[in-house]
């Protein structure tokens, strides 16, 4: 059964891509992405992703609360190399309790999706250090969700 998309994250900030040339720092001897760059292309994107709608890093620490990353996942369907262009596309898709993004990697000439996966992150409150079972108030409003 199709999981239910909500509504409220059709809006087109909620949603980015990166264009991302493979250097050669981050390949292995046989001219494949090593396993763990994968989390920096996430990375890229999950940053271009927050600034579009103004809950960067940044943003997320003078609000009061970091966001540490608390469970990962990452589906390898097939390999990327030195100089391939890549996209990277990273989507909110749960923002109640936790903030999940998903994340797909496509060749930008095929269009062929080589990589999928996952963060989870939950706001921590910087001066209690207490971790936060709903997610804060600042998060809807930077998303201009109503609670």
């Amino acid at each position: 059964m199709a999981e239910k998309k909500d509504l409220r994250l059709s809006d087109p900030r909620f949603t980015t891509r990166v264009e991302i040339t493979i250097p050669f720092h981050d390949v292995d001897p046989m001219g494949v992405v090593w396993h763990g760059n994968y989390f920096r292309y996430f990375e890229v994107a999950r940053e271009a992703l927050l600034k579009q709608f103004a809950y960067g890093y940044r943003e997320m620490e003078a609000s009061g609360y970091v966001w540490p990353i608390v469970d990962t996942r990452v589906k390898y369907s097939g390999p990327v190399t030195f100089e391939q262009q890549i996209i990277v596309q990273a989507e909110v898709t749960e923002f109640e309790n936790r903030l999940r993004i998903d994340y797909q990697i496509f060749d930008l000439q095929t269009g062929k999706r080589t990589t999928s996966g996952y963060t989870l992150q939950v706001a921590v409150h910087i001066e209690s250090k207490e971790m936060c079972f709903v997610s804060p108030p600042v998060l809807f409003d930077k998303m201009g969700i109503s609670q």
